[in-house]
């Protein structure tokens, strides 16, 4: 059983484990923060965490409805990943559309030694609510599900984003490279959930 003191009225969203390492990964969801805390023999989690970071670039301020959501490590161990959204809508003639915030991947790299995550890329999920993604299981494709269809604001007019999967390849250097979407049919209902697996 894992076990966490001082973290269940900070909205603990998901949490992921080293490969090799006695480290786990904690996204706080309403505070868009990664901590990373360490484990014990007995499975439970030091009282405090022992890296607590943000999730947003640089000095960006969180956005009404601006959240953390999943977070993946690396099959190597070396980086971990973060989805940030930015769900807000403003009313724009009537219709609710996005209020902007960030809708994009994080990328952390692992210091082996110490566990510290560190930031080095917030990417464009090209959609709107990542819920969920998936890392396919040799780490070189990264899948996210962008929950929503969001109305936003295109000039004078609306226009509507999708639902979609988006595709990304996994650099060497942990970083990610967009390659394209795949616009998914939830109509009115959201994308809950996707995953990769491996086909022998």
């Amino acid at each position: 059983m894992i076990t966490a003191m001082g973290t269940a009225s900070q909205r603990s969203r998901h949490l992921d484990f080293h490969p090799t390492r006695p480290w786990v990964f904690l996204t706080l969801e309403s505070q868009n923060k990664l901590e990373m805390f360490a484990r014990s023999q007995d499975d439970s989690l030091s009282e405090q965490p022992l890296f607590s970071t943000s999730t947003l670039a640089g000095s960006s301020s969180a956005s009404t409805g601006q959240t953390a959501s999943t977070v993946h490590v690396h099959p190597n161990g070396q980086f971990v990943y973060v989805g940030n959204r930015g769900g807000g809508t403003v009313d724009f003639n009537g219709t609710p559309v996005s209020a902007g915030g960030s809708n994009e991947i994080v990328v952390f790299r692992i210091n082996q030694k110490t566990g510290e995550p560190t930031l080095i890329q917030n990417i464009d999920t090209h959609g709107f609510t990542p819920r969920t993604f998936a890392l396919d299981p040799g780490g070189r494709l990264l899948v996210v599900g962008n929950q929503t269809t969001m109305a936003v604001r295109d000039g004078a007019t609306v226009k509507t984003v999708p639902g979609n999967l988006s595709v990304f390849r996994i650099r060497t250097d942990g970083k990610l490279d967009f390659v394209k979407t795949y616009d998914v049919a939830v109509g009115r209902k959201p994308l809950w959930w996707m995953g990769l697996v491996a086909l022998q």
